[in-house]
């Protein structure tokens, strides 16, 4: 996938079930690593929930508390996915199945369900295999620093694929 024209920007969506915890974060190290890579003019990344639980919030302190030890502000406030988030993006990334399973019931064709795409298509972190990016909610610290190392991991990674992509 390359932007259309010199001024366009790759668009991505991260999402997770409550846009509190994975995807402001997934969104958080996106953005942090395109501009360490000087390409953040090239991109627009945002994250949503498929629940609406937390619309206006915060992310989650642990996850901002996390994020932060890392060097990661999550400037986010929580908000769900819509229909129109599949014109407005390239990719739709979703943590977990359920997140896919919710985001293909809310693509509303078949180009658009083609958009969506699982975070662990992108993550290849030494020492273990990853289907999904777990939620950490209910985790202690452990669960929040992994969610963290997989997305590092998925983020850097995509943000390679799509900047050395012809």
């Amino acid at each position: 996938m390359k932007p259309e024209s010199k001024d366009s920007k790759y668009k991505i969506l991260f999402v997770c079930l409550g846009n509190i915890c994975r995807s402001p974060a997934a969104e958080g190290v996106m953005k942090t690593i395109v501009d360490e890579l000087g390409a953040s003019s090239l991109f627009y990344i945002d994250s949503a929930g498929t629940g609406g639980y937390h619309v206006g919030d915060d992310p989650d302190h642990r996850m901002r508390i996390h994020a932060r030890r890392r060097g990661y502000e999550l400037q986010h406030k929580c908000r769900k996915v819509s229909e129109l988030d599949f014109d407005r993006f390239d990719l739709i990334i979703g943590m977990d199945d359920s997140n896919i399973a919710n985001l293909r019931r809310l693509a509303p064709t078949v180009e658009a369900e083609a958009k969506i795409h699982r975070m662990a298509e992108y993550i290849d972190l030494a020492g273990g295999f990853y289907d999904a990016v777990p939620d950490p909610y209910y985790e202690g610290s452990e669960g929040f620093e992994l969610v963290l190392d997989l997305l590092e991991n998925g983020c850097r990674n995509l943000a390679n694929q799509l900047l050395n992509s012809d």
